[in-house]
């Protein structure tokens, strides 16, 4: 999937364009420079074009913000990453130094940049907008993201530039499985010891994988397309580098898979970069798997590998009805068990449950534990069906859908994975007017 990243200099727009782009509330505006620090990753379509953009801080030389050089290497990270950049500058302003310096930061990236002009909230405004010219990057695209004036042509242009998607045909309607995780868990090790050969290259250096590697793994009357990952892409970089590359990367190799397998290091366990990594899963509606990797290197005790699993389903609340498999890559232990569980969960994702089966199992269970009464209306739960969706959906149609609350949900989904196999499995459940 393609990427478009949003640069600029503090308090130009950024955060309520990417807000507007994505249609919801994610990223924090405020009139305070700097208010940006974290990256905000969201999806959008557009002519039935869907595509992720990253909203970058500000950048900046030379401020009083601890965060700046941070921010400013992670803004260098996602232009050189993106696969369009939107450049945005403010009408009100005019041209300063600083736009100055990310015009020749972007001549020099030879990347598809659009000039992009916000805060033109009225016509007149648009008169001022030709001095940008003097940044040498083409014509500036007018739009105002409070109003979201001029924003529909900015979406037309983005479509025209983003590279053509080739993955469906690269893919031949294989299966893909997806190994992610941070820098140095184990991934390309992993990915050798199953092919059985040197694939790629192993150091104890983070950051070795640049690049997302394929290989079609066919063996043990297994066919998919196997993908290791790139956890960071250079190596003098500081943490929140390794981690700002590691989930854009994350992000490709994400949306393009049917089932993850999340490796995480034992001797390290779960951090918070980890989180972050299932929430994308979770949220593109990917199978999942977690791998404990280098558990050969852990003291052991008899409960060692229960306490784990308790302790990471903890973690994972509340999608946390995930395979857990410890394994050792470098001593090929339970390495098998990472494909055929991974495997059984692609096959869940894509089943398909009749209407009268699911019915007929489902509607008891409500029957005997219907949904509680709200302000004396009793809610009746009628019928449901899967919907015919890559990934398992369900409609339950009922007389009072605004009523149902959260816990209900839940407890109809356990009953939905108790009964059929959907572990790794992200279920989404809906309740419709009926």
């Amino acid at each position: 999937m393609s990427l478009v990243a949003i640069v600029g200099r503090p308090n130009v727009g950024k955060s309520t364009l990417f807000n507007r782009l994505v249609g919801q509330r994610q990223a924090i505006v405020d009139a305070t420079a700097g208010t940006t620090r974290d990256r905000h990753y969201g999806k959008t379509d557009w002519s039935g074009r869907e595509f992720s953009i990253i909203d970058t801080g500000g950048y900046t030389v030379n401020s009083e913000d601890v965060f700046e050089d941070e921010i400013r290497r992670q803004v260098l990270l996602a232009i050189e990453e993106a696969d369009v950049i939107l450049f945005l500058v403010e009408v009100g302003t005019g041209v300063t130094d600083l736009d100055m310096m990310m015009a020749e930061i972007l001549r020099r990236a030879k990347k598809r940049v659009i000039l992009v002009c916000n805060k033109v909230d009225n016509y007149e405004l648009i008169y001022n907008s030709h001095e940008f010219y003097t940044l040498g990057l083409g014509d500036p695209f007018c739009i105002s993201s409070m109003s979201g004036s001029g924003t529909g042509e900015l979406m037309d242009e983005i479509l025209k530039l983003l590279p053509e998607d080739c993955a469906a045909e690269e893919l031949e309607d294989l299966p893909r499985i997806t190994i992610v995780g941070r820098p140095n868990v184990g991934k390309s090790s992993m990915t050798n010891a199953l092919l059985g050969q040197d694939r790629n290259i192993v150091t104890n250096i983070a950051g070795t994988t640049r690049d997302s590697i394929h290989t079609r793994y066919n063996k043990y009357g297994m066919d998919f397309y196997l993908v290791d990952t790139a956890g960071m892409r250079k190596k003098g970089k500081t943490m929140e580098d390794l981690e700002f590359y590691s989930v854009m990367r994350s992000i490709r190799a994400i949306e393009a898979s049917d089932v993850c397998v999340l490796m995480l290091d034992a001797q390290q366990g779960i951090e918070s970069q980890d989180l972050n990594i299932h929430n994308l899963i979770v949220r593109n509606r990917k199978g999942c798997v977690i791998v404990v990797n280098k558990w050969d290197l852990i003291e052991k005790e008899n409960n060692t590998m229960k306490e784990w699993k308790e302790f990471l389903e903890k973690k994972l609340a509340p999608f946390s009805d995930i395979p857990i498999i410890f394994t050792s890559a470098l001593h090929k232990q339970r390495i098998l068990d990472v494909l055929q569980t991974a495997i059984r969960v692609c096959n869940s994702r894509s089943r398909r449950i009749p209407t009268s089966e699911l019915n007929d199992f489902i509607l008891p269970i409500i029957e005997a534990t219907p949904p509680p009464t709200v302000k004396g209306k009793y809610i009746r739960i009628k019928y449901a069906m899967q919907l015919p969706t890559p990934t398992p959906q369900f409609a339950f149609f009922c007389n009072l859908p605004q009523y149902i609350r959260e816990n209900y949900r839940r407890f109809l989904e356990n009953h939905l994975r108790e009964h059929w196999d959907f572990s790794g499995v992200p279920l989404q459940i809906y309740f419709r007017q009926k």
